[in-house]
């Protein structure tokens, strides 16, 4: 297969560079998340409905631009090229376009070039004279920016659970030290230390210790404190350095819905760095878990 290099291209492309204020792996996820596709993609005015996109070579990703003035784009490309996280390549249909985005780590913050090839330089050129297509580029890649730096300031997890036990008995477990220890971690976690007295400005320290003998540090502080009703505490990841991979704002709220406990975490997650993105990925499933063995826990107490 014959690769055009740039020079030989470049009447047929319509390209955009930007530094964006976030990590790769942030940029990548935001990018290729179909939940997040809405919030950004189009030139100003536009809307967009996703209804299928299969991230793998081969797969299609078929969706619906809404203009301002009720006019429906219908759009449709296959994916040809992944490598999470540093590069994205798909083929539009029509018009026919072959699109490359690349993703560069530059510090902290990520260097994104997103390159449109047409067949030929008159299809280009019709395109942006026509259409708009390089104004229209430019501000979708702003709404992608706008976006990011929401999302790299924090990002925000709720998770929902109903215990079938007495909202007093859900509380011991979630502030008796000696309870926290059996439930705190996903499956095949341990706690062996675990300092966690739950009383306005104690400080927390956790040793997570997973399957594998792999030790993970967190620490943090209690803020308010409502008897049977509210726990909020700050609490932070550590690296090997004892620095923070990110921060973190939790908001426990127990409701009593008769013999039951519904139970309201709400997650504030800041400071977000590059080696701290995986964990925030993995934030929901950890914290599914670990209240599922507070489940059996539990139940073993009533």
């Amino acid at each position: 297969m014959e690769t055009k290099t740039q020079s030989e291209t470049a009447e047929r492309e319509i390209s955009i560079t930007r530094i964006l204020n976030a990590p790769k792996e942030l940029v990548f996820e935001v990018w290729t998340d179909p939940k997040h596709i809405p919030e950004w993609w189009g030139p100003n005015g536009f809307t967009t409905t996703i209804h299928e996109m299969d991230l793998r070579v081969g797969g299609k990703w078929r969706h619906t631009m809404h203009g301002p003035d009720g006019k429906d784009y219908p759009n449709e490309a296959t994916f040809t090229e992944i490598v999470k996280p540093d590069l994205i390549k798909f083929s539009h249909a029509l018009p026919k376009f072959d699109v490359t985005v690349t993703f560069e780590a530059v510090g902290n913050k990520t260097k994104l070039t997103m390159t449109n090839v047409f067949e030929t330089a008159e299809i280009r050129n019709l395109v942006a004279e026509k259409y708009g297509a390089v104004e229209g580029q430019v501000q979708t890649i702003n709404h992608f920016e706008e976006l990011l730096a929401k999302m790299a300031a924090t990002k925000e997890l709720t998770i929902t659970r109903t215990f079938n036990a007495p909202r007093e008995l859900v509380w011991k477990t979630w502030t008796d030290v000696k309870h926290i220890e059996q439930w705190w971690g996903p499956t095949g976690f341990t706690n062996p230390v675990c300092e966690w007295n739950a009383k306005k400005g104690n400080k927390i320290f956790i040793q997570m210790k997973a399957p594998d003998g792999v030790i993970y540090p967190m620490d943090g502080v209690f803020g308010e404190i409502i008897q049977n009703e509210k726990i909020v505490f700050t609490s932070a990841a550590l690296d090997k350095k004892g620095e923070h991979l990110f921060e973190v704002l939790n908001t426990i709220t127990f409701i009593e819905e008769g013999n039951k406990t519904k139970l309201i975490l709400n997650l504030v997650f800041s400071n977000i760095t590059p080696e701290g993105v995986p964990y925030i990925a993995g934030a929901e499933m950890g914290w599914n878990l670990s209240l599922t063995k507070l489940v059996a826990l539990l139940t073993n107490l009533k």
